[in-house]
């Protein structure tokens, strides 16, 4: 995705996207996401995060709601920790 930009520079890159998202919910959970998990993403990772927010703030709501699945190519172990973030979280909320 980023070719040749350093993992550090794409870490604030995409640290900045987990914030402004476009969708309140979202910005709350991939925030989280970024302040708790994206530090210790490799450059593959990174790959395949940058690859599911590119899918778009709709996309993404649905697949972290639970309203649909990711599709097989977005289905990743980065994106099981983004589910497990969320479900975490709301857990948190709830006690």
């Amino acid at each position: 995705m980023s070719g040749t930009e350093p993992d550090e520079r794409r870490r604030k890159r995409l640290f900045f996207r987990c914030n402004h998202c476009g969708i309140r919910e979202l910005d709350l959970i991939l925030g989280h996401f970024a302040r708790t998990v994206l530090p210790q993403l490799d450059s593959q990772q990174l790959d395949s995060f940058e690859a599911i927010l590119n899918a778009g703030d709709n996309d993404l709501y649905k697949w972290i709601s639970g309203r649909e699945r990711p599709p097989p190519e977005l289905n990743s172990q980065v994106m099981e920790l983004i589910l497990s973030i969320k479900i975490d979280k709301v857990n948190n909320c709830q006690k």
